[in-house]
């Protein structure tokens, strides 16, 4: 076992108990926590956006925008983030109970498991030039271990979510948004040249790097409970 494999596990029992933690505790704990998250985010998002537009600024008429364009990257970032995910957040958590709010970052979670063992073990044909190193088989197995989360929460009888087609069409939409909004970041990264958005979190980079499908997905699951 690589030593970069030992850290992201070490890494994510640590990110496991905290949010595990957080989730149950008072909701005065739980707003402070989604807002902590919310700016790191927004912090690496600004170092993210920086490093981006410097890389475009070779010509000399960009370089005159480039402020402006910074600005408004980042105006769009702190209002997607503090009004969208962190309010979405708190209303799942505080209407719909905590352990929906658990139930939805694990399928996130569970989305990224899926993605990385389909990947090393069955690897094959990539998915997109975006993110060289998420391949088709690695997509599958996202959506296969999706409904992991689903088979877990039917069994225990804390939600009242049963094993049926409506459910597990949920998880594979959440699986989906939580997957493109990863592709999204890759494809950020990637015209920014760089691998990570921050060293926070050893093994998974920065906070960016772990949240990157979550900060998409609870809002859009949102939207689809009510529509369901």
């Amino acid at each position: 076992m690589s030593q970069n494999l030992l850290k992201r596990i070490f890494t994510s029992i640590i990110l496991i108990s905290i949010l595990f933690l957080v989730n149950f505790s008072h909701q005065y704990v739980f707003v402070f926590a989604i807002l902590i998250v919310g700016t790191l985010v927004c912090i690496e998002a600004n170092n993210l956006f920086l490093k981006l537009l410097i890389i475009k600024s070779k010509n000399k008429y960009f370089l005159k925008k480039i402020n402006f364009k910074f600005l408004i990257l980042n105006i769009i970032t702190f209002s997607y983030i503090f009004l969208i995910f962190c309010n979405f957040s708190l209303e799942i958590h505080k209407y719909e109970s905590p352990f929906f709010f658990i139930y939805i970052i694990c399928i996130c979670f569970f989305t990224d498991i899926g993605g990385y063992v389909f990947g090393k073990i069955i690897g094959g044909k990539k998915l997109s030039k975006i993110s060289p190193n998420k391949t088709i088989s690695g997509t599958i197995g996202s959506f296969v271990f999706s409904i992991f989360p689903l088979i877990l929460i039917s069994n225990l009888n804390y939600l009242d979510l049963a094993l049926n087609l409506k459910n597990i069409i949920f998880c594979f939409l959440i699986s989906l948004i939580s997957q493109l909004g990863d592709l999204f970041i890759s494809f950020i990264k990637r015209k920014a040249k760089v691998k990570d958005t921050g060293n926070m979190l050893p093994g998974h980079g920065g906070i960016l790097d772990r949240v990157d499908g979550i900060i998409f997905a609870v809002p859009f699951s949102y939207f689809l409970i009510k529509l369901i």
